[in-house]
């Protein structure tokens, strides 16, 4: 521990960046996030094993009267006898396939994925000198984050990781409030350690404090997948904002940042909830969007089921409709979306899973030109439906015929309509005709209108109203870029 935390300390006083958040505001966004748009996020880990309720199976296992409490007594025992670590030899993932991942991800037309490399219940998804609770020493037997990394970066998407580390501070502590084996005598590098006891997650400065043990050990393992994975983005959960994590995560920024900028390679770190000084990083919204367009790029992260970040058997999925149509409403606003899926536990992906990765695919090799590489024109929306602003704020949103998104391409400006009309009538008001040169949204020269994927010929026209479009052929269930051409 003291040799890696020296070498960490040299490289944050000597290369690029200082831990501080002067130095660090030099960061920009690369490009190649802001030309992505589209991200694979994968939950998979021990806490998949069971498949019930959702990926904090582990935390909610030791609570009384939680479902997940019941459950494993009626299926394992009691927690006492069989507690989260004996879940581990269950883990085997015989039909897990990195690269029939990473093809499938490839034809959802992903252009960056991002593995999680460590959960909040301890147990690392990659090889590791730190502790001995990991894929590559147990369980699978497999380095299941450098597996994916060739894979993925076979196919030419770039690969991330991301870390809930931190709120493994009291994740399982709740299991030392009664007879259970997280009462065993724990050290750093146990599964367990430290199970404190679990704060007021509203208050950044709750106690008990963590303790700088847990904060070294916490910066070390992070900048060992740094160093042995080196991906591109690293991400990480919401506790890191706590009061006591600020000069580790700044440390940490600047030994990921100038690590990265030493090998020539484009880096940066997503982050929730002002964790890091604006503009230091990628601010990420979890299950939640802007209500307006952005000057900044943002990220945000959602799941493909309502209820669930990882596998279970009483998933509540989304339709590729309304995956498509979040994704849309967030690049015109500036945004990315990083969209995740869980494998089972055995390393399979559910049929349902993959049957909603490959319309999107399909989709996008349609019109993703009107999305990656994209930039937001001066006006995102137009129509009745707008969404609501925040992080967990997720809601079903019905489109009508009026709903429309943009972008921009190269010459031409992107027009996606929600809801395609039956009749293939539409009316965009943000290109009406004017006369004053001061107008707020539109006073250029269209000189085509095409639709992507249809070699149908719109009929189309200006005027006051806006710009009238009319197909006879076109018709979808998803929404349809229209493409205007600018002279």
């Amino acid at each position: 521990m003291k040799e890696r935390l020296k070498k960490i300390e040299e490289i944050v006083e000597n290369e690029a960046f200082r831990d501080d958040w002067d130095s660090l505001s030099a960061f920009s966004v690369p490009a190649w996030f802001r030309d992505a748009k589209f991200g694979i996020f994968v939950h998979w880990g021990v806490f998949t094993v069971p498949e019930y309720s959702n990926e904090w199976y582990p935390r909610n296992m030791y609570i009384p009267g939680m479902p997940a409490f019941e459950h494993h007594i009626r299926t394992y025992g009691p927690q006492s006898e069989f507690g989260y670590k004996d879940l581990i030899p269950l883990f085997t993932a015989e039909r897990f396939d990195p690269e029939e991942w990473a093809e499938l991800f490839a034809e959802a037309g992903a252009r960056y994925y991002i593995q999680v490399a460590e959960h909040h219940d301890g147990f690392q998804m990659y090889r590791s000198e730190i502790s001995r609770f990991n894929a590559y020493e147990q369980g699978p037997r497999r380095d299941v984050l450098g597996e994916m990394k060739r894979a993925i970066e076979k196919r030419g998407l770039v690969f991330g990781a991301s870390s809930h580390r931190a709120e493994h501070w009291f994740f399982l502590g709740h299991g030392k409030e009664f007879e259970s084996d997280v009462r065993e005598p724990l050290k750093r590098g146990d599964l367990y350690w430290p199970a404190m006891p679990e704060p007021d997650n509203t208050d950044l400065r709750s106690r008990p404090y963590p303790s700088e043990e847990f904060l070294s050990d916490w910066l070390v393992r992070t900048c060992e997948i740094i160093d042995r994975y080196q991906p591109s983005l690293l991400y990480f959960d919401w506790w890191i904002q706590h009061e006591a994590f600020k000069p580790y995560l700044k440390k940490l920024a600047a030994y990921y940042y100038s690590t990265g900028a030493a090998r020539g390679q484009d880096v940066a770190i997503s982050y929730k909830h002002d964790a890091m000084m604006f503009g230091t990083g990628i601010v990420d919204m979890e299950r939640g969007q802007f209500s307006e367009a952005k000057p900044f790029t943002f990220q945000t992260d959602t799941s493909i089921a309502r209820n669930s970040w990882c596998y279970t058997d009483s998933l509540e999925y989304k339709t590729a409709e309304e995956i498509l149509c979040s994704m849309i409403d967030i690049v015109s606003k500036n945004g990315s979306l990083l969209l995740n899926v869980g494998p089972r536990a055995d390393g399979s992906i559910a049929p349902k899973d993959r049957e909603i990765l490959q319309t999107i695919g399909r989709w996008l090799s349609v019109n993703g030109e009107a999305i990656y590489g994209s930039r937001p024109w001066r006006k995102p929306v137009e129509g009745p439906t707008r969404i609501s602003e925040g992080m967990f704020s997720e809601e079903t949103v019905s489109y009508t015929k009026e709903d429309f998104r943009f972008t921009v391409t190269g010459g031409s400006i992107n027009v996606f309509a929600m809801k395609y009309p039956e009749d293939g009538k539409l009316l965009i008001r943000s290109f009406a005709e004017t006369q004053n040169q001061n107008a707020p949204e539109f006073h250029g020269i269209i000189s085509d209108v095409s639709v992507l994927g249809s070699d149908e010929k719109p009929m189309w026209r200006v005027s006051e109203e806006g710009l009238y479009v009319e197909t006879e052929r076109v018709r979808n269930d998803l929404p349809v870029v229209i493409r205007v051409a600018i002279r």
